[in-house]
């Protein structure tokens, strides 16, 4: 099977700038009071709570970088695992968090069971992949998860292609992609998620140039041979 041009190009990409990249954001969440708002929330709803315990059920990062995401979810008491199309940042990922199982993968084709996760999160990771591709990769997410699983997306907003020349202080050559948060839950409709909660806030330093934030927490409904007749 001949690999996508944005395939190679994003893992190019990341497998240049993961060590920078690490670096420059591993204190980053300490700061964003609205992005460890939705993690939790998240956790919550996936029910690792304090009363949950095992039975809270795994979690997959899909792309999961250096693994900050990951580690923030396991501090919360989340039985997670990352998956990364890098292998450099899932190196570094390994090194900083050696308690937790990461692979390399790509979101196109998951290598997980049908219907195994409680809760999936795609942090900023689904920017990379051309828009007309997204149904596609949702059908995944859902396909991976329980009925009753939740899923978290970040992303920014807007309805463009952005080419990235440089990035944490290297040359890449990558694209990355805004979307529009409507659009974005009518393909989760699509798919069988739905909409549990949305928010939009105002880009923060040093993400101005980069416009407004989207976060979107979907649940999976029942397949139509799941229903009741």
């Amino acid at each position: 099977m001949i690999e996508p041009d944005f395939v190679t190009a994003t893992r190019a990409a990341y497998d240049t700038v993961a060590v920078s990249y690490a670096e420059t954001l591993r204190d980053h969440l300490a700061s964003e009071p609205f992005d460890r708002a939705m993690l939790d929330a998240f956790t919550s709803l996936v029910g690792a709570g304090a009363d949950a315990g095992a039975d809270a059920g795994p979690v997959v990062e899909v792309g999961c970088g250096p693994g900050r995401i990951t580690g923030y979810l396991r501090q919360r008491g989340l039985d997670v695992a990352g998956i990364d199309l890098s292998p450099a940042m899932i190196d570094v990922a390994r090194a900083a968090h050696p308690d937790i199982p990461f692979t390399v993968g790509s979101m196109l084709a998951l290598d997980l069971p049908d219907g195994g996760l409680a809760g999936l999160v795609a942090w900023y990771s689904i920017i990379h992949t051309p828009p007309e591709l997204l149904p596609g990769v949702f059908t995944e997410f859902r396909r991976v998860l329980r009925p009753g699983g939740r899923l978290l997306l970040a992303f920014q907003v807007g309805d463009e292609k952005i080419r990235v020349e440089h990035a944490y202080g290297h040359p890449v050559s990558a694209d990355a992609y805004r979307l529009p948060p409507d659009h974005i839950a009518d393909l989760l409709a699509a798919a069988s998620f739905t909409i549990d909660a949305r928010l939009v806030r105002a880009p923060r330093q040093p993400e101005l140039e980069k416009g407004p934030q989207a976060y979107l927490i979907a649940s999976t409904t029942a397949d139509p041979e799941e229903e009741l007749p």
